[in-house]
């Protein structure tokens, strides 16, 4: 056997990032960025108002009170999007909303809830004038030029993994293109003789259902899904489903046909394409797994076989292939993140073989703040119906007797 970081390296080593390419930003989240990206302009690019109310000098409101305020010309209005068309005299103003350009010679800009107008009926127009019940201090109410962001700065660097907070800052810069790594073109091939999608199941049938988790594992982990559909154990089919996979796909799940006891068609199938690795990775479940390339028109694409059990199937997707194809797209980090929290019921395992278990567990949080787990009912390789109630992956070393009140590395499923 090989432990988890073991096999983790060798496979990283085989799912190299792909090229770089030029992404439209507003449709990159999620996914990594190759270059840093530095603005080529101020944010905001003008002083602008952050309330609706007056554009003023503060030097004429000096003095002002609720009982004595000071009345002041009214230019007329200046919306988002417009511009005051002369300057400010003392005594006079420009009546402003939120985002508007401040006109030249204001220095504040007084909230509309500190005024009142004399003409309601045409609030803000050339010829009003407006009562101001307060002082006001030099810059309030506006936003200076480049508070945000300064032209040169460094925006997002190389390496930063788009959020939607990260589009909009783009989109505020102007960043329109950016260099980062693409979505990969995941294919899922299911196979296995016994499997059935549809129809009455005759003896010695199941119904399929890993290609349905594994083609959803694979939008959350921001790939695009390939059906690849269910083919039998026949080395034929398989050989031809692989060779077709390969000119639509940068990379390809099988699920199935990777444990030693398999039938010679499925590894054959596998290894006629050649440097595939068969792996026994230290854990539990998902011990066995297989990975290595297969030739594609534009160079190797990586193959990655898990086994079929259904929980086996989750848990190498998460702990083994999740981490890869992360890697592939360019992550800095690929690999999932843990936490720790506090078991509210005892974990533990057998000991003796040497593996790791990754027991399933329901999560929440406590009124301590913390994030509190407990076992679900069911933790054999079958039982993918207990996954559905369950929120993590408990990490319990072999031999380990995790009691209540104990702290317990907890991957969080997505």
């Amino acid at each position: 056997m090989i432990d988890l970081a073991g096999a983790r390296r060798l496979l990283l080593a085989a799912c190299p990032p792909l090229e770089p390419v030029q992404l439209d930003s507003a449709e990159a989240d999620g996914c990594v960025l190759a270059a840093d990206v530095v603005a080529p302009g101020n944010v905001p690019p003008f002083d602008n108002s952050s309330v609706d109310g007056y554009a003023v000098r503060a030097t004429d409101l000096a003095g002002a009170t609720e009982d004595a305020p000071v009345q002041l010309d009214v230019l007329g209005s200046v919306l988002a999007g417009s511009v005051a068309d002369r300057p400010v005299r003392p005594g006079q103003a420009w009546k402003v909303m939120t985002g508007a350009p401040v006109p030249e010679g204001t220095d504040a800009v007084v909230m509309v809830e500190r005024t009142s107008a004399t003409r309601t009926e045409q609030l803000g127009a050339a010829g009003d004038r407006v009562e101001v019940r307060a002082e006001v201090a030099v810059g309030a109410g506006i936003r200076r030029t480049g508070s945000d962001v300064r032209a040169g700065e460094l925006v997002l660097p190389a390496g930063t993994v788009l959020r939607p907070a990260h589009l909009g800052v783009l989109a505020s810069v102007g960043a329109r293109r950016v260099t980062g790594y693409r979505r990969l073109r995941v294919g899922v091939l299911v196979t296995g003789d016994e499997l059935v999608t549809d129809g009455e199941l005759r003896p010695g049938q199941i119904y399929e259902s890993n290609r349905a988790m594994l083609l959803a594992l694979l939008a959350r982990a921001n790939c695009r899904p390939v059906d690849l559909g269910v083919a039998g154990d026949d080395v034929a089919a398989l050989r031809q489903r692989l060779s077709s996979a390969v000119r639509d796909c940068d990379a390809v799940l099988t699920c199935g046909g990777v444990s030693m006891g398999d039938s010679d068609p499925v590894r054959a199938a596998l290894e006629e394409f050649g440097g595939l690795t068969w792996l026994q990775v230290a854990i539990r479940p998902a011990k066995p797994f297989a990975f290595g390339t297969l030739p594609g028109p534009a160079g190797p694409v990586p193959i990655l076989g898990l086994p079929g059990n259904p929980v086996s199937a989750l848990v190498s997707f998460e702990l083994l292939a999740r981490p890869a194809l992360r890697h592939r797209m360019g992550h800095p980090d690929p690999y999932p993140a843990t936490v720790l929290a506090i078991a509210d019921a005892p974990l533990s395992r057998p000991h003796g073989d040497g593996r790791t278990a990754y027991l399933r567990v329901g999560c929440g949080f406590g009124p301590d703040g913390r994030l509190h787990v407990r076992p679900v009912a069911g933790q054999d390789s079958h039982q993918l119906s207990a996954s559905a109630s369950a929120g993590g992956l408990a990490e319990v070393a072999d031999g380990r007797q995790v009691a209540a009140g104990d702290e317990v590395p907890v991957l969080l499923l997505s």
